[in-house]
């Protein structure tokens, strides 16, 4: 029966970190589910910022291209033209086929100048592609156009701009058919490529980049992250443990047994340490109190008796 007490004690001393440990345990909960949602988040929107800048990078290189044909290729294949007809003029096909060069090593990433009405056969838009230049005709203002799209197993990131006819001598080719060099004609006929007007949007430039890597680099950062969490979160509750029981449990339940002894009329043969100004010193301040006074209290008793 005498140990009873010391159960007693102890287990306060337990359930006092139980409460602790579960406090601390659901506080981490709330803040991990926000947190790892919001880093989640974050991870997905880098990742399309990658995936962006790695589209506007191709873009901006066939625009060079494009710029470069005109500048420096054109002008000298031009008197050429009567004789036979040399894509290698046309901006968009220097374009095209400098990226499809690219392709060979890279073939998930892709350029295309989609046309609702080309020229040639293989520059017809898509109807994913058509919906895009659509877009661009409803709205003259909208200047790039981007998201996300399932092709078979792959995960692409697309990002397209208007192919808008800003340039008269474009309309020597496409707009109409008796005005065209007789070699272009000659080679992809009268059908397609021709009735489109300055200022008209025909068509979109569309780079398409693979989503996949970026999406599980983005995975392996917030698993990273995750288990980080995880990690510091246990190592501070070990802490945390550590310095409850050393300042509190320890002190606590030195105090609560020195208590019931007294109870018990054992009065013990030295006081409790008193250092610090905490609530914990108070406290020992306060028992050794308690305990001069209770010895003072029996002393006066028996010189009374």
């Amino acid at each position: 029966m005498q140990q009873w007490p010391t159960v007693v004690i102890t287990g306060a001393a337990m359930r006092l970190r139980a409460k602790f440990n579960l406090t601390l345990i659901a506080i981490f909960a709330v803040a991990a589910v926000a947190a790892l949602y919001l880093a989640r988040a974050q991870f997905e929107r880098d990742a399309r910022e990658d995936v962006t800048r790695q589209a506007g990078l191709i873009m901006e290189a066939a625009l060079a291209i494009r710029a470069y044909t005109v500048a420096h290729t054109k002008p000298h294949l031009d008197p050429m033209l009567p004789q036979k007809w040399l894509p290698q003029t046309v901006p968009a096909f220097a374009a095209t086929e400098t990226i499809e060069l690219l392709r060979k090593k890279y073939p998930n990433y892709s350029y295309r100048e989609a046309v609702l009405n080309p020229t040639n056969p293989r520059d017809r838009a898509l109807p994913w592609e058509a919906d895009l230049v659509a877009r661009f005709r409803s709205d003259a203002g909208t200047a790039e156009l981007y998201g996300e799209r399932q092709d078979r197993d792959a995960r692409l990131w697309y990002v397209a701009r208007p192919i808008k006819i800003s340039n008269a001598q474009c309309l020597v080719c496409h707009s109409d058919p008796a005005i065209a060099p007789a070699t272009m004609i000659a080679t992809y006929g009268s059908a397609g490529g021709f009735g489109w007007k300055f200022n008209e949007i025909v068509g979109a430039q569309v780079v398409t980049v693979p989503m996949d890597v970026p999406l599980l680099q983005a995975r392996q950062a917030f698993n990273t992250f995750a288990l980080t969490m995880g990690g510091l979160f246990v190592a501070v509750l070990a802490t945390l443990n550590l310095m409850l029981d050393r300042l509190i449990v320890r002190p606590l339940a030195q105090v609560a047994r020195a208590t019931n002894d007294l109870s018990l009329g054992k009065l013990g043969e030295t006081e409790m340490e008193e250092r610090g100004n905490d609530e914990v010193a108070d406290l020992r301040r306060a028992f050794n109190r308690m305990r001069r006074s209770m010895i003072a209290a029996i002393a006066l008793a028996k010189r009374a008796r």
